[in-house]
């Protein structure tokens, strides 16, 4: 059952539940976040109204600087800044930054501590059409592996505007991670949402497999331990959203209950957030894992409905994945 504690929106396993591109969560909590804050400041790179930066550079033209296609200057540039007080959130397309810009993001924001937040949009497969030239499925592990490097994948616009805001509130850089299209709404205003804090949005009294999940792909493993559950298979799912630093105490105690986990997310499955949770467990509490995401291969062009099915990250690849793990020698 949907967890009554995380106040999940109401309508989530309706068929007409309401979806909104998490990118624009961004938009309003960089709006927030600047309301208060003078110091904060917007660059972009060319993609001012994709990256929903435009909702900041209109109330705030003084404080927006638009470097145009230059992600490696913006980076330099925002480092800078922040050595003078200021709080920069750079945007792009996450295929460029932190792709394009990873070296600069590393030596420029990451060695000196500079208080800069690097927001990539349209990760994933969600750029869809645009092919596999503009989907990241890498960021996830370039920017976790860089120390001092905090990275948070929200799930939904509400969580992404949570996770924005308190992105300001933290002193350090920051890897905040957005899809491109719709994304159905999980969470609601009222819903817990802690930086470095992940939540169990799904319970069950007698569960066989824990689904972790960060992104867009939390709605596909809720629906899809609905449908495990009327097969008489109990799920838990995770929103770890938080990729570093991971909440390791709630992935451990969750694994123990369980005794299973399947991992599921929008990106390679090397060095992704399943990953960083295999890391955890190998060390404290090892348990039979699959991961769900997409197999070493670049991504290619297609809706992303098209795309999540032929990766294998889809309702259906999940159950697969579940069922298989379930197959394994584990801690009953």
């Amino acid at each position: 059952m949907l967890n009554p504690d995380q106040k999940l929106n109401p309508k989530l396993l309706d068929k007409d539940v309401e979806q909104t591109p998490i990118r624009f969560g961004y938009g309003d909590g960089l709006l927030m976040a600047g309301d208060e804050n003078p110091n904060i400041v917007a660059l972009c790179a060319d993609l001012t109204d994709s990256t929903k930066t435009s909702t900041f550079s209109k109330k705030f033209p003084e404080r927006f600087v638009e470097m145009g296609i230059g992600e490696q200057s913006m980076a330099s540039v925002a480092s800078g800044m922040a050595a003078m007080g200021k709080v920069p959130f750079i945007a792009s397309y996450a295929m460029f930054s932190p792709g394009r810009n990873w070296e600069q993001i590393r030596t420029t924001i990451c060695y000196n501590n500079s208080n800069v937040k690097v927001a990539g949009a349209h990760a994933g497969i969600s750029v869809g059409p645009d092919g596999g030239t503009h989907q990241a499925i890498e960021d996830i592990a370039i920017t976790r592996v860089i120390p001092r490097m905090n990275v948070v994948v929200p799930c939904d616009a509400i969580e992404a505007k949570k996770a924005t805001y308190q992105a300001s509130k933290i002193e350090g850089p920051f890897y905040l991670r957005f899809a491109r299209e719709p994304t159905p709404i999980v969470t609601t205003e009222e819903s817990p949402f802690e930086v470095g804090k992940a939540n169990l949005l799904r319970d069950d009294e007698d569960p066989q497999v824990v689904i972790i999940a960060c992104g867009p792909s939390v709605y596909n493993s809720l629906m899809a331990a609905e449908e495990l559950a009327k097969e008489g298979i109990g799920c838990l799912v995770l929103n770890n959203h938080t990729i570093k630093p991971m909440d390791e105490v709630s992935v451990i105690d969750i694994a123990k209950k369980a005794g299973r986990v399947v991992t599921v997310e929008e990106h390679q499955v090397l060095g992704g957030m399943g990953s960083a949770v295999a890391e955890v467990l190998a060390k404290n509490y090892p348990v039979p894992m699959e991961f769900v995401g997409v197999e070493d291969k670049f991504g290619q062009s297609g809706t992303q409905e098209e795309l999540v099915e032929h990766y294998g990250m889809g309702i259906n690849g999940i159950k697969d994945a579940v069922r298989k793990v379930i197959k394994l020698k584990g801690n009953d």
